[in-house]
């Protein structure tokens, strides 16, 4: 208070100053004194240096498309700090951290699930539900022989694409071993492996050793 501003003597008024870069080359730069401001104080705020700007906190809504990956960045048109000395506003910038889904990855603008199937299923072939985001059920038609790790592509149900789209959602099945066998579980797969002990799983990979 009762203090007033001064012509900047570093810029004598001007806001820039005048900076060698080496032999007969020069540029004008923004007075490191006044800031461009043209005008000093010889006592300045000790809120806003001079600047005539201060700092706050305010909750404002921002819209965030459909779509987003994990660290993009929103931009706010206007909604960042005024200008100096009655200038336009600044921009603000919204860095979105995306919460992992418990039941969903995802991969692009694709979607990933892993979906648990019995060893019945596998080898004799299955219909299989499974969840999709927001949306109603789909049937996984899974093929007899199915191997552990396939995945299955569901177009179309994945996450939404800027343009409107969707990608795809990417179905993994995963073979599960029982841990405990009933009495009929264990007789059936006792039968099962008495039918299949002709066959060599493991033939070529003790030649493929020895080669």
């Amino acid at each position: 208070p009762g203090t007033s501003p001064h012509r900047c003597g570093t810029c004598e008024g001007t806001g820039f100053v005048v900076a060698s870069v080496g032999g007969a080359f020069s540029m004008n730069e923004t007075c490191p004194a006044c800031g461009g401001r043209q005008l000093v104080y010889d006592e300045a705020c000790p809120t806003c240096h001079g600047s005539g700007r201060g700092t706050s906190a305010r909750t404002i809504q921002a819209k965030v498309p459909a779509g987003v990956k994990d660290g993009q960045r929103i931009r706010l048109r206007g909604k960042g700090a005024p200008g100096e000395r009655g200038g336009p506003a600044g921009d603000l910038y919204v860095s979105v951290k995306v919460t992992p889904d418990r039941v969903f990855g995802r991969k692009g603008d694709h979607l990933t699930l892993d979906v648990p199937i019995s060893f019945a299923e596998a080898a004799l072939g299955a219909e299989v539900k499974v969840p999709t985001l927001g949306g109603t059920p789909v049937t996984l038609r899974v093929p007899a022989g199915t191997p552990n790790g396939r995945t299955f592509r569901v177009r179309g149900k994945g996450a939404a694409k800027s343009d409107g789209t969707r990608g795809d959602l990417l179905a993994t099945v995963e073979v599960q071993v029982p841990a405990h066998l009933s009495h009929d579980a264990r007789t059936a797969l006792e039968a099962y492996a008495a039918a299949t002990a002709d066959t060599k799983l493991r033939s070529g990979l003790f030649e493929q050793a020895e080669g």
